[in-house]
């Protein structure tokens, strides 16, 4: 019997619901509403569909969406100082760094320099703090997506073997973090862990398994433990389809649940940069 498809859509829709409901209540208290800025260095098609995404998703709920576009030429301290007036301006509630930025400019020295209480990405180490510590309330948008399908899917998480594949700062870090915090017995796998050739054996011990890696079906179907719940984080281009790093077909037969490719993780990090924003606000007043 195939998994039970774990989507992304409806638990977006849902938050979204009572975000709006929130941001109305917020506006009707303080005479404004949040306000979230971008900036996005010279262009990228795909940065141009995310910022798409975003001001389609901020203008829906309700939230001022400003884009702050700087030429592919703009230097680390042009970046910068743009940073410290959006950090200075009390009319903006969060920002945003729009990725990939050009050769020659220090993402992660930038994403450090927005102030941790507009942090809209949850990514400045003073937010990853918290989440070390168990205590957030915003968080990188795609391991807190993760949460959300977890939550949404009822899973007792105290004690399960949860296996988390890939280390990235945006997702395979502050999920283990966010895993343990639940009491689940979490293991990371890497590069290492592939190429000592022991990644199959730890996949298959996992009852929750998470997938973040780029890398079109680095995780084999017969790798599943059957009953395990799938959250497959991949977005990968073979040919004309989008697919994820799990071998879906394979894994679909022995998981109890599984997210589909695309559809599962993705329409849910919008949302919750959307909330992060909500959370700031509500932080600044």
């Amino acid at each position: 019997m195939p998994g039970i498809l774990l989507e992304g859509k409806p638990i977006a829709e849902k938050i979204k619901e009572a975000l709006k409901t929130e941001i109305e209540s917020l506006k009707a208290k303080h005479g404004r509403g949040p306000k979230l800025v971008a900036i996005q260095i010279g262009e990228n098609a795909s940065s141009a569909v995310y910022i798409k995404n975003q001001k389609k998703a901020a203008e829906l709920l309700g939230i001022e969406y400003e884009l702050k576009t700087l030429p592919e030429s703009a230097s680390q301290s042009d970046v910068e100082a743009l940073v410290g007036k959006l950090n200075d301006d009390r009319a903006v509630t969060a920002v945003i760094l729009q990725l990939p930025v050009p050769k020659g400019i220090d993402a992660k020295k930038l994403v450090n320099e927005i102030a941790p209480d507009k942090d809209a990405e949850g990514m400045h180490p003073a937010n990853l703090g918290h989440i070390l510590l168990g205590k957030f309330r915003i968080g990188p948008c795609t391991a807190m997506a993760v949460m959300e399908l977890l939550e949404s899917a009822k899973v007792n998480l105290y004690g399960k073997e949860a296996v988390v594949v890939g280390h990235s700062e945006i997702v395979g870090k502050p999920l283990s973090l966010m895993l343990l915090n639940k009491f689940a017995t979490t293991t990371v796998c890497h590069i290492a862990t592939g190429e000592r050739g022991v990644l199959p054996e730890h996949v298959k011990q996992a009852e929750i398994l998470v997938v973040a890696v780029g890398k079109a079906g680095l995780i084999k179907g017969d790798w599943v433990k059957e009953g395990a719940m799938v959250i497959d984080v991949g977005i990968n281009r073979v040919g004309d389809k989008i697919v994820g790093d799990v071998e879906f077909e394979g894994a679909s037969k022995r998981a109890s649940h599984i997210t589909p490719v695309p559809g599962g993780v993705g329409p849910l990090t919008t949302t919750i940069l959307m909330r992060n924003t909500v959370e700031l606000f509500k932080k600044q007043h």
